[in-house]
């Protein structure tokens, strides 16, 4: 009888069968031994050309200076009236062109004139100027004789760097806390605009500005066309008596009606004038050319 033949089995072996056990005391010194040291040579930065110091102060002047040019540039557009060709208002204009907010367009054209201003006052030496608008948000709360000496503490604060909005808005405050005036200002009380300086009242001067509320450093004041916030740096009071008060309120009161009925331009002007009367009352004709113009809305 055939026998079949018998069958090997094949050797099996662990890792650890095949690898003899190591000291970790020879694994260091074995890595000890394999290490090797490289000589990296020095690789030498060279200097600036005088030219290219010229050019790459050039371009730090560019970046610093956009959000200036911009507000700049959206103030003239805005004074010129160039966008009068497609958009009725400046701030629609700025909406569908750049899409701007009001607030965000203001902002940046407040910006350039604070700018301007720490350009003209600021140590001519010290190049440390603003890089954007946030930066110099805070300063805007601030008197343009001001502005310098707080962006300067400012610097100092980012030991010479550009300083952040934060370092910028404590600084700020702690100025206006030690300059705080209290705001005496009552509601109902009559003031006059003063537009210096404040791109937001360009053509607000010289109007009535009857008081709404009182702030810190602010009132809400009611104009012939509407309302708005203001400084109180911006406003003067008229002193007038209660009872002259009174009447202003409501020569104001019925100006804004007729204005807001929507009649023609030249309409509106007549009604800028009388709010920017500086006595407080209607001479005969204005008061009948107000009636006509009151009886002219109603039909």
């Amino acid at each position: 009888m055939n026998i079949p033949p018998r069958k090997h089995k094949k050797a099996t072996s662990t890792s650890s069968d095949l690898q003899p056990a190591v000291n970790p005391q020879n694994i260091s010194s074995q890595d000890n031994q394999d290490l090797v040291t490289i000589d990296v040579p020095a690789v030498e930065v060279p200097e600036l050309t005088p030219e290219e110091q010229s050019d790459r102060l050039h371009l730090e002047r560019k970046v610093e200076r956009a959000f200036f040019e911009a507000g700049k540039a959206l103030a003239e557009l805005r004074d010129r009236r160039l966008y009068r060709s497609t958009h009725r208002t400046f701030e629609e204009y700025c909406r569908d062109r750049f899409g701007h907010s009001r607030r965000q367009s203001y902002l940046l054209m407040d910006a350039a004139v604070v700018f301007d201003n720490l350009v003209e006052k600021c140590d001519r030496n010290d190049h440390i100027l603003p890089t954007n608008e946030w930066q110099v948000r805070p300063l805007t709360k601030l008197d343009p004789d001001i502005q310098p000496q707080a962006w300067q503490q400012a610097v100092e604060s980012a030991n010479g760097k550009v300083p952040s909005h934060r370092i910028v808005k404590d600084i700020v405050q702690r100025i206006m806390e030690r300059t705080q005036v209290p705001n005496t200002y009552q509601l109902g009380e009559v003031c006059k605009i003063l537009a210096k300086d404040n791109p937001e009242l360009r053509g607000k001067g010289g109007c009535w500005a009857i008081v709404t509320q009182v702030n810190d450093f602010t009132c809400t004041v009611r104009t012939w066309d509407g309302e708005l916030t203001v400084g109180l740096k911006h406003l003067k009071p008229y002193e007038y008596l209660p009872e002259d008060c009174q009447q202003v309120q409501e020569i104001c009161a019925r100006i804004n009606r007729v204005y807001s009925s929507g009649l023609e331009e030249s309409v509106q002007s007549f009604l800028e004038s009388l709010g920017k009367l500086r006595r407080a009352y209607l001479t005969d004709l204005e008061e009948k050319v107000l009636r006509v113009l009151e009886t002219e809305m109603k039909d």
